[in-house]
């Protein structure tokens, strides 16, 4: 097994020098840091830096098919690679090492594509076969590893990195301004979008097939919500048990120091529940932010004493470099993280990697069992919509008169987002809950009349996501976008950016199919968030666990803008700036600063987002034109 980094390009019309495959890759060295390995042909490039984890003294690529026609590179861990490896040597083939490499390359050559739907884990994959002119992509099903592209002429481009099709000096800068009104809205920028026209995002569970110039792209797998009414709490809670026993149990291997990362919440603390039965002295790493609201130290030094783990904890306050980490934060990102949830990913990421090369994490039970507030938000402006509404424009008036809190989405914070929120119709509630700035927001920014108005991301869901009730409706949407494009790809970058993997065992896809077939009443019960899997932990984890109320992973960005991060917010986002984009007006993003400092609004998240863009656009030197 090895998560690293791929790239490659076809050469058809665009024929470039050879070597420099080897320089597309050193952009992703950090993904890789143990081996770098390229194929050329007249035909293609690929490439691939290595971050060995099983059979490290094996497994280098590109790996080749017996004949020499078919190779590899791929990004990722298949943690049923020995079933499979053991279901193709009953078919006759013939395996020189241990590594899921060799097995994902075999199970093509025996499948083809359909390959795909038999490998458990997360990858990015490219195989070439040289004579059929043929090279095939694909994503794992929840898009935990990323894959980009690009298309010229007959061309393809591909890469774990947007720097990895960047370094073609051929290939144009320029901001995609769908992809930029998504990013305002969200706070991410949801796939197949890019923040660069012309790049794309490979789609989680689909790959690619391009022969000789054509290309076809298709799913090999898709998530349905099919609740059934008739599975009960114990049913569910025994089944959950099992899956989540047996993914932590697979996601544990490893032939290099292991760890997980604890936040003292129910999602991490189950995590370790479970591998604590497998592994009896666990390695655990969390951020604490002492003197804040923020600082979650109390409960996961709690956990990590209940289960006698050797923990480490990195305390992050203004005097840790802050400055410099963003700065790093604007490159690795490949796109910019308006989730301020990076910096502490960041730098918890730096702390693991000096200790293990592998950790596990919580991610995925918010979006598969209902753990975000804003479940709770849309029933409740449901009941909110029925009082008309001038009367909720007047509470929201009311509400903007309160004192302006630093404290973690304080009271006075979620009250003025709610009733905004009740304002807008269901759907675009939901995704404004959860993002930034509005469309009413948006459209001051903007310097000129005409904005760009892609849709919402709700009428891109199928059919029968609106016939299998509102709360799963919205967990379909989360887990399609929010999850990859936003927790996935801050883990991801942030953990690649030191060389560590990060693997997540709630994702496995078992897991999430059996999320998607529970009804809505044991996801959220009578405003118990992830109900199932609170009642599964009930006994296992303390009670201040399960009685702890959600927090997200962040930062106090309310307060440090109006301190130490204040100079680089005034400077990012100065007149001159602003306007050599030729994008935005300066007046109305220098009024959320002024509101901000002065006390008038907690404006951190939206000015987070907008400073990391203008960082993001002047390292990358991408080109905006008005809109």
């Amino acid at each position: 097994m090895s998560v690293c980094g791929i790239a490659g390009f076809t050469k058809l019309d665009h024929p470039v020098e050879r070597g420099r495959i080897a320089r597309v890759i050193q952009t992703i060295h950090h993904r890789g840091p143990d081996h770098q390995g390229t194929h050329e042909s007249d035909l293609v490039a690929l490439g691939n830096a290595r971050l060995s984890i099983i059979d490290i003294s094996q497994g280098n690529q590109p790996m080749y098919s017996p004949d020499g026609d078919t190779v590899i590179v791929y990004n990722g861990e298949v943690y049923n690679h020995a079933e499979v490896r053991a279901e193709l040597e009953a078919r006759g083939h013939r395996f020189e090492s241990h590594c899921d490499t060799e097995v994902v390359l075999k199970a093509f050559l025996e499948w083809d594509t359909r390959s795909f739907e038999r490998l458990r884990g997360m990858f990015a994959i490219a195989i070439w076969q040289e004579s059929k002119r043929r090279l095939v992509l694909a994503r794992d099903r929840m898009g935990i590893k990323p894959l980009y592209l690009f298309h010229r002429g007959r061309d393809l481009y591909f890469g774990s990195e947007l720097k990895t099709i960047l370094e073609h000096p051929e290939i144009p800068r320029n901001l995609d301004i769908n992809g930029l009104s998504y990013y305002l809205s969200l706070n991410y920028v949801p796939a197949p979008y890019t923040l660069i026209e012309g790049l794309e995002k490979l789609l989680p569970g689909e790959y690619l097939d391009w022969r000789d110039g054509q290309m076809e792209r298709a799913p090999y797998w898709m998530l349905r919500f099919q609740p059934d009414e008739r599975i009960g709490l114990e049913e569910a809670k025994e089944e959950l048990d099992s899956l989540l026993r047996l993914s932590v149990k697979e996601h544990l291997i490893s032939d290099v120091p292991l760890g997980m990362w604890a936040s003292g919440g129910l999602d991490s603390s189950a995590v370790l529940h479970y591998a604590a039965e497998e592994i009896p002295r666990l390695n655990t790493f969390s951020i604490s932010f002492s003197g804040h609201g923020h600082d979650e130290s109390a409960f996961f030094r709690a956990v990590a004493c209940k289960y006698g783990t050797e923990h480490r904890e990195f305390d992050l306050n203004p005097e840790q470099g802050l400055i410099e980490a963003i700065e790093q934060i604007s490159y690795y990102s490949d796109e910019p993280s308006a989730d301020a949830g990076a910096l502490p990913v960041f730098f918890l990421s730096k702390m693991t990697r000096q200790h293990v090369t592998v950790a596990l994490t919580g991610d995925g039970p918010d979006e598969l069992f209902g753990g975000y507030l804003t479940y709770l938000a849309d029933g409740y402006a449901a009941t909110a919509r029925k009082t008309p509404a001038f009367l909720r424009r007047l509470a929201l008036m009311a509400a903007r008169l309160l004192p302006v809190s630093d404290e973690k989405i304080s009271l006075e914070y979620k009250a003025k987002r709610f009733l905004e929120g009740s304002l807008l119709p269901p759907a675009e509630a939901h995704l404004f809950w959860n993002g930034s700035l509005s469309e009413s927001v948006k459209r001051t920014l903007y310097a000129a009349e005409r904005y760009p108005n892609p849709g919402s991301l709700m009428n891109t869901l199928p059919t029968e996501a609106f016939r299998c009730g509102a709360l799963n409706r919205y967990l379909w949407l989360d887990q399609r976008y929010y999850l990859v494009d936003d927790i996935l790809y801050k883990c991801d970058r942030m953990s690649m950016a030191h060389s560590l993997e990060v693997r997540p065992p709630f994702l496995d896809h078992r897991i999430v199919e059996f999320a998607a077939q529970l009804p809505e009443s044991l996801k959220i019960h009578e405003g118990s968030l992830k109900y199932v899997l609170r009642e599964l932990m009930r006994g296992k984890l303390p009670e201040s666990v399960l009685a702890r109320k959600k927090e997200g992973f962040d930062i106090p960005a309310h307060k440090w803008f109006r301190g130490v991060l204040r100079p680089l917010l005034e400077e990012t986002l100065s007149a001159e700036n602003v306007r050599a984009t030729g994008l935005f007006r300066h007046e109305p993003i220098a009024k959320l600063m002024r509101d901000h400092v002065e006390r008038r609004a907690n404006n951190g998240y939206q000015l987070w987002g907008l400073m990391t863009l203008f960082l993001w656009m002047k390292r990358w030197k991408v080109q905006s034109a008005s809109v």
